[in-house]
Order: structure tokens, then sequence, then C-alpha cells
């Protein structure tokens, strides 16, 4: 019944039309299949076959966004639980705390926030007699995001057991905090490696673009013959492999 309630909450909180995001990736995803039958195979109409290679860019793309969309929840939830801490010292109670939180995160980061929106479902949830239990793992559920997630374990069992929920709430800014400041570093000790790899993805189709242009017909036996296809296939077979394999590498979980 509550799971129920929380998805007629969540449909009511988020727009659920195609986000401007969702279009640039699949605009995204024309552009990379057009530049493939174009540079692999010197033909722009070898793209509709291509085509389906949309596919797993579109959701490849959108497993990146949700990371990247966890992470800033996560970086939000932070500092709605600071807000939660402090209504809870004010003398509010624990569900009270959340709801003047969602009016902070409001003011801190925008009605269109991801931390707004979620605590927008939670407030309702509790007009709906939800649990902040439920809730809270709901959230983690929907965010993906590690610190949420053990935090509403936490919570849910303190909850049960009569626990410190402000020295509870406490700790998790903590133990996000210190997760923040570790990603950070990370991120400034690999951001060269991964400008790199950015920069590898595109060297070989300047390379192609250069040659193809400096020297006109240069790669016609390649396009023109069978031999060549398969020549052009395997080349962009290892390319894909080889994109793939760079994001793996500088793409540190914590």
């Amino acid at each position: 019944m509550s799971s129920s309630v929380i998805q007629s909450l969540k449909q009511q909180v988020y727009d659920f039309r195609p986000e401007l995001k969702d279009w640039k990736i699949l605009l995204g995803g024309v552009i990379v299949v057009a530049l493939f039958g174009k540079l692999f195979y010197g033909n722009l109409y070898y793209s509709i076959f291509l085509s389906p290679m949309i596919i797993p860019w579109y959701w490849h793309q959108k497993k990146k966004q949700k990371k990247r969309d966890g992470r800033e929840i996560g970086i939000q939830f932070r500092d709605a639980m600071m807000a939660v801490s402090t209504s809870q010292k004010a003398g509010y109670s624990i569900e009270n705390s959340f709801v003047m939180a969602m009016h902070d995160m409001k003011l801190l980061y925008g009605k269109n926030s991801l931390i707004y929106k979620e605590l927008n479902i939670i407030a309702r949830g509790l007009k709906n007699n939800v649990t902040l239990e439920k809730l809270l793992e709901e959230l983690g559920e929907r965010s993906g995001n590690k610190d949420i997630k053990e935090f509403a374990t936490v919570f849910n069992v303190a909850k049960r057991n009569g626990g410190n929920m402000t020295k509870i709430i406490g700790r998790t800014v903590d133990v996000i905090g210190s997760r923040m400041s570790v990603e950070k570093e990370i991120d400034v000790i690999i951001s060269a490696k991964r400008m790199e790899a950015e920069i590898m993805d595109i060297v070989p189709f300047a390379i192609i673009m250069y040659v193809g242009s400096t020297s006109p017909g240069f790669f016609d036996p390649l396009y023109n013959s069978i031999y060549g296809f398969i020549v052009m296939t395997a080349c962009m077979a290892v390319y894909i492999a080889s994109f793939l394999l760079s994001e793996k590498i500088v793409d540190i979980d914590i």
C-alpha cells in the first residue's frame, strides 16, 4: 500500500515528460552514428545501418547521468541532514525536521533540485501516513546513492529500537563529508588522465578527417572494397572497445 502511495506522490512531484537531457543524449547518439558512417565507411548512408547503436549509446549515457545525479544528490542530502539536525536541536520531531529541511533546501538549491523534489515526496508521504523509514528506504533505492541507502538502514533500526536520532544524523553528515573529500582528491589526481582519455577519443576521427581532406581518394581502397569494409569494421570495433575501456579505467568508485 505504502509503495503505491509513494509512486503516486512521485508522479505528482516529478514531471515525466522527456527531459532536455534525454534529447541531448539522443542527438549526441545520432551525431556519433553519422560520424561513424562517414569516417569509417565513407558514406552517411551507412549511418542508417548503424542506427541501432543509438540504443546502447543512450543507455550508457543514461547510466553515467544517473551516477552523476547520485553524486549530486549525495552532496545535497548531506546539507539536508545538517538542516534536519539543526531542527531537531531546536526541538522539532524527526518527521517535522525533514519537512523543515525541505523548505531550507528550496532556498539553498531551488525547487527544481533533486533533493527538494525528494524531500517533497517525503513531506507528502508523511501527510498520507507513510512511515519516514519507508520513505527514506525508497529514496535510497531511487537515488542509488550508497550513503543514503546506508542511512535509511541505520535510521530504520534506530527508529525501532529508540536510538539517538540527533547523534545518528550528525554521524551521517560526517561520513558523507569524509567520502566527498576522498572523491574530490581522487578527481583531482585523475583529472589529467580523464582529459587525456577524452582527447584520445577524438584523435582517430581527427586523423581520418585530416587525411581524407588533405589527400582526397586516400581511403578509397578501404571504402570501395569488401576487404576494406572488413578492415574498417574491425577498426570501429577496436575503437568502441578502447572507448569503453578508457571510461572504465578513469571511473573510480569510493
